[in-house]
């Protein structure tokens, strides 16, 4: 290999797009990652992308440039779609959810509400490239460089193949020792976005399923731990009542009470919840399927699956359901939603869930549309029709009812808008977001009046929960953050942004109360079944009735990264397993108080800074759980297998075409 060789090697494309896709991924790593150095990208990024470039130089004989190109084009659209998704679920995009790239055309207002424009120079060398690529062939015939002789493809291998080996060695130090990393953010941070993305697909193998005979409620009760509560409520004491589930979209938990220059902003909901029974903490649960997960896992009590949106990877299966509960005890079941019903597989979903009827754009019309369907006013006048029809029939009914108008980004019509915000709101995600929820708070209470006037209230369970998170972290700007501070009082957190509202009423059964305990949208079958007295013995669940049962334990698998998990006091947050992960108080709602690594038994919890007194026996580090409220990494272990049994169940039933 001659000095020269290697020279007129390095002036040729193999630096020249190296240099171009080193700027690209350090965009993308300063959107994604915190105080990265700069070195970081280099060492991660860089030698996957010259493994794709030396496989060009070894077997590229024409038509080099425009190769490089079209790589280009493929790792650039990766970062891009990497900066996009974590922008807004906070995660890593991998192939399961670009598999699910058709669902984006149905919101793409939500995405480009995302997008900063500088987002788009990732794509500019390709334009401009392309476009001198293009003039030279129109003019010279030719695509390489004119004036100099092109290197002896056998001297251009010997270099690949030195550059090749040395980046093989590379990526398997940046990947191996970082797969068992629990956290995809830590895991794309050790390996380069490009080696996880890699890793993802020639890694992908499935868990090996729990055996189906070996999961039953015992055990997951077992596992859960759960301890009694007093009865606020009696067992039984809605039966026969029809029930509604009412879901609010991107609906969180803070709205309730807010007061903005002495203006509710959700009026009726706050009138709801002090007449009701009112869980303030209460949290989302949903996967890559966001509002299509709220309704799986509210209909089920069973998590989301690892990878892919519930309503995909088990909607061929026949699901222990809610509506299927409701039925056996003689309700009637239907679920409302003005957008078309094959978005996110939604048909399929409700054949899995076992609903009776579906109600979607066919029903509702396109009039006063808001977002990409009806408004929330048509919703709930042409739902209040068919619920007194299902009435009038003489057997309760369980109606599902999927509100849409308070969808991300938040663009209401003028004439919908009556929430008038001080200037500093204007043009921003948080005053847009307040906008839209007074809208879709004055719906609910035409719909509350609506029950009333048609004689369906006083024969009602009325259950409201938000579905998912509205205003993620990842997605504000700095003035954004400003104005959550103002309304929080503080930072806002994580356990903020996760944080949704379970209001539950049934006129003279339940009192006016708020409990405290927490939460998770897992929890709601339990809670209906209990108060509506459906026996849940032969049924798997995974929630608890939030009414009798306490000490809870949550999973999370999206938002946050995988193997997050709350208890009665707090949230943790893994890195690359339970020692060196997060732990957050919900005490102060998230405020981050210390690691696990620092939690050790010469920590002494009394001296954290602003922290509550606990006595210094307790640690979470020890493998029961304790008083001091922090997830011990025995309770991190159960949730992981929570998780597991819940995929593994499910996985493993039969198929709906195949269930006679």
């Amino acid at each position: 290999m001659s000095r020269n060789s290697l020279t007129r090697f390095l002036s040729g494309p193999f630096i020249a797009f190296t240099v171009i896709m080193m700027i690209k991924s350090s965009l993308a790593w300063i959107v994604i990652f915190d105080d990265i150095p700069v070195w970081k990208p280099l060492l991660t990024e860089l030698p996957l992308i010259w493994i794709c470039f030396c496989l060009i130089e070894w077997f590229a004989a024409k038509r080099r440039m425009w190769l490089y190109l079209g790589l280009d084009l493929i790792l650039s659209g990766i970062f891009f779609a990497a900066i996009m998704y974590y922008k807004y679920y906070g995660v890593i995009v991998n192939y399961h959810a670009l598999a699910q790239v058709n669902q984006v055309t149905s919101v793409k207002s939500s995405m480009f509400s995302l997008l900063d424009p500088y987002y788009l120079f990732i794509f500019a060398d390709i334009l401009i490239i392309a476009g001198i690529l293009i003039r030279r062939r129109i003019k010279l015939g030719l695509t390489e460089r004119p004036g100099r002789m092109p290197l002896e493809r056998s001297a251009r291998r010997r270099i690949a193949s030195v550059i090749l080996i040395l980046s093989l060695v590379l990526c398997m130090l940046n990947i191996y020792p970082n797969r068992a990393s629990m956290s995809e953010i830590t895991q794309a941070e050790q390996m380069g976005i490009l080696g996880y993305e890699a890793y993802t697909i020639l890694a992908d193998r499935p868990d090996k399923p729990v055996p189906m005979d070996t999961i039953d409620q015992n055990h997951i009760d077992e596992i859960k731990q759960t301890t009694a509560l007093p009865a606020v409520v009696e067992q039984g004491a809605a039966k026969g009542r029809n029930v509604i589930v009412l879901q609010l979209e991107s609906f969180q938990s803070f709205l309730i009470g807010l007061k903005v220059n002495g203006q509710e902003v959700t009026p009726h909901l706050n009138e709801l919840a002090g007449q009701s029974l009112y869980f303030p903490n209460f949290y989302q649960q949903v996967g890559q399927g966001n509002t299509s997960d709220a309704e799986f896992v509210v209909n089920t009590s069973f998590y989301t699956p690892p990878n892919g949106a519930a309503a995909t990877v088990y909607a061929n299966k026949k699901l222990p359901s809610l509506p299927r509960l409701m039925s056996a005890n003689g309700y009637q079941t239907a679920t409302f939603h003005t957008n078309d019903v094959h978005f996110w597989n939604r048909d399929q979903l409700y054949k899995a869930l076992g609903f009776d009827r579906y109600y979607d754009i066919n029903y509702f019309g396109t009039e006063d549309s808001i977002a990409f369907s009806a408004s929330d006013e048509v919703l709930y006048s042409k739902t209040l029709d068919q619920l007194e029809a299902m009435q009038a029939s003489g057997s309760p009914f369980y109606a599902q009812i999927i509100s849409m108008s308070a969808h991300h980004p938040y663009h209401l019509p003028e004439d919908k808008i009556s929430l008038t915000l001080p200037k500093r709101f204007d043009n921003t995600l948080p005053g847009d977001y307040l906008v839209s929820q007074h809208y879709a708070d004055q719906a609910v209470g035409q719909f509350i009046e609506g029950l009333k006037e048609r004689g369906l209230w006083e024969n009602s369970l009325l259950v409201v929960y938000g579905d998912h998170l509205g205003l993620p972290i990842y997605s504000l700007d700095r003035d954004d953050e400003k104005l959550m501070q103002e309304i929080y009082g503080r930072e806002y957190t994580s356990a903020d942004m996760i944080n949704i509202p379970l209001i539950v009423t049934a006129p003279g059964i339940t009192p006016a109360a708020q409990l405290e305990q927490i939460g998770g949208q897992v929890d709601i079958l339990p809670t209906i079944a209990g108060l509506t007295g459906a026996s849940l013995q032969n049924q798997l669940h995974f929630g608890q009735d939030l009414l009798r049962e306490g000490n809870n334990l949550l999973p999370e698998r999206y938002y946050l990264p995988s193997g997050s998990v709350l208890n009665d006091a707090s949230l943790f947050i893994p890195a690359t397993g339970y020692g060196d992960g997060t732990h957050y108080s919900l005490a102060d709602a998230g405020r981050q108080d210390v690691s696990s690594a620092e939690l050790d038994e010469k920590t002494n919890p009394n001296r954290l800074k602003n922290e509550p007194a606990a006595p210094a026996s307790l640690n979470p580090t020890e493998e029961k759980s304790n008083s001091s409220g922090y997830i011990t990494k025995e309770e991190y272990e159960r949730a992981l297998e929570l998780l597991h049994l819940s995929n593994s169940y499910l996985i493993q039933l039969q198929n709906r075409n195949t269930v006679k």
